[in-house]
């Protein structure tokens, strides 16, 4: 770590989520002061329940952890090679999860808010900061996700003089064990991946399937208010009702979809469709519902969720729920530093940019804080190669996309530079081949990149 200068002016941290609260370990282990501004509690959000920095409110899955064949995964290990406090807490706190990287979701939050808490040139202020940061804090990230307070985000629509687009994120439920029937129920991953246990299974008949499906599209939802009506969902996180009214099938082809299973109680019948619960928490007494994000009532999710063989006795540690979703038309008002074009003091990072996920918040948290630090230190960095997982999603959000047509994006190859590879006998290679020539290269940049900046 660079030792501080003590008269340096600290950089100014708005919202203390995964993007703010990697951001400000960045900078921090930089040799640069930091403030972190978060105002839970003294101001709830819609979908936060702690005052915890980091707090997961959606899964508590940071999705594929596939170095080799996975954009996210090969996230994962460029963030962990730049020393990452996101991914760090992450692997500290991980649950069992197939291939996928998933947390207790309060010992993740408590070990970050720990960690910046601990570190000497971090100060933490609660509060909110309603309106545009002071004009005398010269350099600003402003990470406040998802749920960015109206007096902010009027005062950067007004900034910007543009209309901020939003769409709606929906939380899945969360199931206690010990209310599932094992006897309907068991536990497999598909393909056997992970342990080749990590899930729990609840099967349906075809019958069972298409009742279930009658009761969502039929089910009451929560109304939206007036201003929120014509506001679009991200399709990477469609509530599982919206899926069942764009056919009768599409579940059974998305979240519900049997392949790679057995039932044990009944290994001769393949069952026509298969709900599939992902443990929550380190202690494993909790469980979510894979894909199950919802804008059912709490009512009717309760009585239509538990027509789910194996969930008939269920009980809800947490029901699901909708919130909004903020983010920047960022292609136009941001530049390949996620400055503000209109005020370069301002800089964005997570959500609010556009990238959607956990990871790539966080991503955009640690690239806006190495940014930042630079600045601070007089010194000069470039931006990642855009052919490793944190560039191409950078360049994706402030320079690749389409600004007329924007929307958020998660991380994949489709947003890296072609590769021409090919195997042995000169054919190009394809699927999972191809996919690990790209990793492959990109974390080769990742090191040039790493190297040139040391």
């Amino acid at each position: 770590m660079t030792e501080s200068n003590t008269s340096m002016q600290p950089v100014h941290i708005v919202g203390g989520g995964l993007a703010g609260s990697e951001a400000a370990w960045q900078l921090a282990e930089a040799g640069v002061p930091v403030t972190l501004h978060e105002m839970r509690p003294q101001r709830a959000t819609a979908a936060h329940q702690t005052e915890g920095l980091a707090e997961l409110v959606c899964s508590n899955s940071f999705r594929s952890d596939d170095a080799q064949a996975n954009a996210v995964g090969l996230m994962h290990e460029e963030m962990r090679r730049l020393g990452s406090l996101i991914l760090s807490t992450a692997d500290a706190h991980s649950v069992p999860a197939g291939g996928a990287l998933a947390v207790d979701r309060d010992g993740f939050s408590a070990g970050v808010t720990e960690a910046l808490e601990a570190h000497p040139l971090i100060t933490i202020e609660r509060g909110e900061v309603a309106g545009l940061p002071p004009e005398d804090w010269d350099s600003v990230i402003i990470a406040t996700g998802p749920l960015t307070s109206p007096a902010l985000a009027e005062a950067i629509a007004e900034l910007t003089d543009e209309t901020a687009l939003a769409f709606f994120d929906a939380i899945a439920p969360i199931v206690y064990k010990d209310s599932i029937d094992f006897d309907t129920a068991w536990f497999q991953s598909r393909y056997d991946k992970g342990t080749g246990k990590d899930y729990i299974n609840c099967p349906m008949t075809e019958a069972q399937y298409f009742a279930f499906i009658e009761a969502l599209i039929e089910g009451g939802k929560t109304e939206f208010r007036d201003w929120e009506k014509d506001t679009p969902y991200f399709e990477g996180c469609l509530p599982i009702e919206v899926m069942a009214e764009r056919g009768p099938q599409t579940l059974s082809f998305g979240p519900m979809k049997p392949v790679g299973l057995t039932d044990p109680n009944n290994p001769t019948v393949k069952p026509y469709a298969i709900v599939q619960l992902r443990q929550d928490n380190a202690l494993g007494t909790i469980y979510n519902m894979v894909g199950f994000q919802t804008k059912l009532t709490y009512g009717e999710q309760k009585r239509i969720f538990r027509t789910i063989p194996g969930l008939e006795e269920a009980e809800f540690a947490r029901l699901g729920g909708v919130h909004r979703n903020t983010f920047l038309n960022s292609p136009k008002l941001l530049d390949p530093e996620l400055r503000l074009k209109a005020q370069p003091r301002l800089r964005f990072a997570g959500q609010i940019t556009g990238c959607e996920g956990y990871v790539e918040s966080s991503a955009m948290g640690l690239l806006a804080g190495r940014f930042a630090a630079a600045e601070r230190l007089g010194t000069t960095i470039t931006p990642p190669p855009q052919t490793t997982a944190l560039g191409a999603i950078l360049n994706h959000v402030t320079l690749g996309a389409d600004a007329t047509t924007f929307q958020p994006m998660n991380v994949n190859f489709g947003l890296f530079p072609p590769i021409d590879a090919r195997n042995e006998k000169g054919r190009r290679l394809k699927g999972r081949d191809r996919k690990m020539a790209y990793s492959a290269r990109a974390l080769a940049d990742l090191q040039t990149w790493i190297d040139g900046a040391a």
